[in-house]
């Protein structure tokens, strides 16, 4: 705050200028403001319900009976205002207004305030007009307006959610009938029904399997005998006994003995399931008989036409032949039979093992299927929904209160317009003075540290400028002139000077004269700010003119006088630069024989100067302020430094005081 207040006091100038036109602007703005009226109405939202009930299936129940719902996150009422507000809307109003040639739409909607109630199902609205008739009359236009656009908006919906409804109807058909015809195809594959009534009959039928397959197998190993024993007897292997008779190039022989071997493997696995009485087993056991009547006539026949046949072996020898050909078929088809019966016990056993499998994946066809029979059902009953309540999208709004304006104007704008003057001067102001500090920044502490150049005295803020000479120098002036007394001075003088203006640089060369002359020095002071003359003046002398080169000083005091030289006007920096100063100042000192001399020089941002002083006396004493520019002070020492002049030291000016004074008291011996 007090960084800004210095920036502030440094641009004071500008900052009024533009306060004055802000107070200008704001003074016409109150009088051009027109008046403004307020009609008030309140619209309400029926807290309704419907009574929709619906069985999905293993989904559950959907019912109705959900309320309007009113929360921060999904408010009706805010999407109802925002209907009420919304371009499309205000557009309609506006074509109906007494003075729609007035306002751009922009203009027209800061015409009208909705405002929904937090926890209530209530909206206020509130409508401007340029006068009380306006007001009531745009605001009613502007509710009937608000309820057509529900009603079109209801329209709009309607079709539009009938079209998404019939399309979601459609899809979810489809994936009924496409779930129920994935079940019905994987019951009818897999014949799963009932899952521990189809083990039992598994595991049956694999029993039965395994009990015929162990009965066919040693019926086989029996007749293997058999033909083993007959084919001693006759010496003859079945095959040569085929070949004997010439079956072996019989195709129908062949052809029943396979069609035997067949038929009697089904009827193995017939009977695993029926009973002999069943009709399927008798069929196959008349088809059995058959077949093997046929086979013994063909081996009766071939035996009968055979006259190579042995009969050394008895006149039976023919029967024996025929014994063996049908007992070694049998012996074949019974092993066949074993072979079969040992695969579908095999086969049967797996089915059982995946049984568990495909009863899962029943269960999750009839999972999926009841699941889409839910959302078909579901989708229905929406589309009820939909038909019954045309309003849940776009409830409907009923008018509480009528809307109603005031007979005085709610507000005249002066009141805005003086508090918008306030702020824009306020934050112009500070625009301004950062902008104006941007570009020319105020010095800081840091800034002086930055120069490296020792700080020899720091004078605090004095309430009264240093104008009676008799007075003692203060304790801070003490101490600057002690340093000083320590410099190494060229010719015993000392250019006191400064940046800028109103910097102290006088007020510390008074001080310092004084500081010096109690110390007991011979001190002559130089007024060298030849345009101001400021030091003259502060000492109550008058600057002398310039009539020949032995202008002599004046006594202000014992042990400090004052030269005071006014050189031609336009002719400084020549008095300066041909040596007429330089002469001056031999003169002065040469007839005072003083111990120093101090020259309180122009500011050396402002002219030249002070630097054609410095090429005559290099060693200067530099004044600065914190408060003024820090572009100033940096321009200044490197001007200075240009000019191989050596600043001695800084005072620093106007600091705060860090401690009270020490009063001596005399008293009289």
């Amino acid at each position: 705050m007090i960084k800004f207040a210095s920036i502030a006091i440094r641009h004071w100038k500008p900052m009024l200028g533009l306060n004055l036109v802000v107070l200008a602007i704001a003074a016409y703005a109150t009088t051009a403001v027109p008046k403004v009226w307020t009609a008030k109405s309140t619209l309400i939202l029926p807290n309704k319900a419907n009574d929709l009930n619906a069985d999905l299936g293993t989904l559950g129940q959907l019912r109705g009976g959900d309320a309007v719902v009113v929360s921060p996150q999904l408010n009706t009422l805010k999407i109802l205002s925002s209907i009420m507000t919304s371009n499309d809307s205000l557009k309609l109003v506006r074509d109906r207004d007494p003075e729609k040639s007035l306002y751009t739409l922009g203009e027209y909607k800061d015409l009208f305030d909705v405002k929904p109630q937090l926890e209530t199902t209530i909206i206020n609205v509130e409508v401007k007009g340029s006068s009380q008739e306006v007001a009531n009359q745009r605001a009613n236009i502007f509710v009937e307006t608000f309820q057509r656009r529900l009603n079109d908006l209801r329209k709009d919906d309607a079709g539009r959610r009938g079209q998404f409804i019939d399309k979601e109807l459609e899809e979810a058909r489809q994936n009924l009938d496409q779930t129920q015809s994935s079940l019905a195809q994987f019951r009818e594959a897999t014949n799963l029904v009932d899952s521990p009534n189809q083990t039992q009959q598994l595991v049956t039928a694999i029993n039965t399997l395994n009990n015929s397959q162990m009965q066919t197998s040693a019926q086989a190993q029996a007749s293997a005998v058999k033909v083993q024993v007959l084919s001693e007897r006759l010496r003859l292997t079945p095959e040569q006994a085929i070949r004997s008779l010439s079956l072996g190039e019989n195709q129908d022989y062949q052809s029943v003995r396979k069609k035997l071997s067949e038929v009697e493997t089904l009827l193995v696995e017939t009977r695993s399931r029926f009973l002999d009485q069943h009709p399927q087993t008798q069929i196959l056991l008349f088809q059995q008989k058959q077949l093997r009547d046929q086979l013994a006539g063909y081996v009766a026949q071939a035996t009968a036409n055979n006259v190579s046949v042995n009969t050394s072996i008895g006149n039976n020898s023919g029967e024996l032949l025929r014994q063996l050909i049908l007992t070694e078929s049998d012996a074949k088809a019974q092993y066949q039979q074993a072979n079969q019966l040992r695969s579908q016990a095999v086969r049967l056993s797996q089915d059982l093992r995946a049984l568990p499998t495909k009863q899962a994946r029943l269960t999750e066809l009839q999972r999926q299927y009841d699941t889409a029979n839910g959302v078909y059902n579901g989708l229905i009953a929406k589309l009820q929904e939909s038909k019954i309540n045309a309003f849940s999208t776009y409830p409907s709004v009923q008018m509480l209160d009528q809307p109603r304006a005031a007979a005085k104007p709610s507000t005249s704008g002066q009141q805005i317009v003086i508090l918008g003057a306030i702020l824009a001067s306020i934050f112009s102001s500070l625009a301004l003075a950062l902008l104006l500090d941007g570009r020319n920044p105020l010095l800081k502490p840091r800034d002086i540290q930055a120069v490296e150049i020792p700080v020899l005295g720091r004078v605090p803020r004095l309430k009264h400028p240093i104008a009676d000479v008799k007075l003692e120098a203060t304790t801070e002036f003490q101490r600057l002139a002690s340093a000083v007394s320590m410099l190494q001075l060229q010719n015993r003088r000392l250019i006191i000077s400064s940046a800028s203006l109103s910097e102290g640089k006088t007020t510390v060369t008074t001080g310092l004269a004084i500081a010096l002359s109690t110390l007991g020095f011979k001190v002559l002071v130089v007024d060298g700010d030849f345009g101001r003359a400021e030091l003259s003046r502060s000492l109550g002398y008058a600057p002398q003119g310039m009539l020949d080169d032995t202008l002599m000083p004046s006594q202000i005091r014992p042990g400090l006088d004052l030269l005071s030289i006014m050189p031609e006007r336009g002719k400084v920096a020549e008095f300066i630069a041909r040596g007429r100063f330089e002469q001056c100042l031999s003169v002065a000192q040469a007839s005072g024989d003083y111990d120093y001399v101090l020259i309180d020089s122009a500011p050396i941002s402002l002219t030249s100067e002070t630097i054609l002083m410095a090429a005559i006396i290099p060693k200067v004493l530099f004044v600065v302020w914190p408060g003024t520019s820090r572009n100033s002070f940096n321009d200044s020492i490197e001007q200075l430094a240009q000019s191989k002049a050596e600043v001695v030291g800084l005072v620093v000016n106007r600091v705060e005081a860090q401690s009270a004074s020490y009063a001596y008291k005399h008293s009289g011996v």
